[in-house]
């Protein structure tokens, strides 16, 4: 059976990659806004009897959603047998529990939204806390897979005796896991979350790695505070500038510019978010684990 490749347009370089390493096509689209400000998409290939591949990157999610359910459906009235949907990052999933009286699972309420436009979904360490496996939410087949390994060979290919360093103790076993593979040291943070913009760490005693490489590893990187407060630590108690590295860099407003003047040495993500900071290529962690 046919496959074709499309993707967002910030995710082009990406879908090349993936393309190059799959041997799938790609596809021409083309999405755009009328002037009254509503969205129109337009699949300009022969997609009858096909399986539709569609990459799109799920940060600042809003702007993309009406777009990416607007083509799957466009996709199947044109007979695509199938649409898959690859997120390199999945939007919608902190928000895994009622934290305060009036909210609402939006985490549930999403998959169950995105669960009826496509028939597959594939993305790359979503924050899985209180829930455990993207198909406890999810209706449709949908895959996770890890970056760790890809994260570990960038320490030990990059980083001259490093420390490796969680910011809290839900990285703990993700962190763990990028040490053992790396042959590196680690050690976890306890995080006191004030708000979104107000966060305490505590430093354990680091004294032996004084002369290491701190390189502090989270999965998703925000508004950075928790880096930041966390780098301000390590520069207090003299240990070298950290490397920060991240899955994924959503970097909310001045967020890459605040951890830039906090002293690090570098901030290193993957590329599924498109940014200056990419260094890790996930391109072939795509096309490994393709429905």
């Amino acid at each position: 059976m046919k496959k074709i490749l499309f993707s967002f347009p910030e995710n082009d370089s990406l879908a090349k990659s993936v393309s190059l390493l799959s041997g799938i096509v790609i596809g021409e689209a083309d999405f755009g806004h009328y002037p009254d400000g509503e969205s129109h998409c337009k699949i300009l290939e022969d997609v009858k009897g096909s399986e539709v591949y569609l990459l799109c990157s799920l940060n600042q999610p809003d702007s993309k959603i009406l777009p990416l359910i607007f083509f799957c459906e466009t996709a199947k009235s044109l007979g695509a047998s199938k649409v898959h949907l690859i997120s390199p990052y999945l939007c919608y999933m902190r928000q895994d529990k009622v934290f305060q009286k009036g909210e609402g699972i939006t985490a549930k309420y999403f998959a169950t939204f995105l669960s009826n436009h496509v028939d597959s979904l594939l993305t790359i360490d979503p924050h899985l806390h209180r829930i455990k496996n993207l198909n406890e939410i999810y209706k449709i087949p949908a895959k996770s897979v890890h970056a760790t390994s890809l994260i570990a060979e960038y320490v030990r290919k990059e980083i001259q005796n490093p420390v490796l360093i969680g910011p809290d103790a839900e990285s703990d076993q993700w962190v763990k896991e990028v040490a053992e593979l790396s042959e590196s040291p680690f050690t976890v943070l306890e995080k006191i979350r004030r708000g979104d913009r107000d966060v305490e760490v505590s430093i354990p005693h680091l004294e032996k790695y004084k002369d290491s490489t701190p390189v502090l590893i989270d999965d998703i990187v925000s508004t950075g505070k928790t880096l930041i407060e966390t780098i301000r630590h390590l520069h207090a108690i003299g240990m070298k500038p950290a490397i920060c590295i991240c899955v994924h860099g959503i970097f909310a407003e001045d967020a890459y510019q605040e951890l830039i003047n906090s002293g690090v040495e570098l901030v290193a993500t993957s590329n599924t978010i498109e940014h200056i900071s990419n260094r890790i290529d996930v391109s072939k962690l795509l096309s490994d684990n393709l429905f």
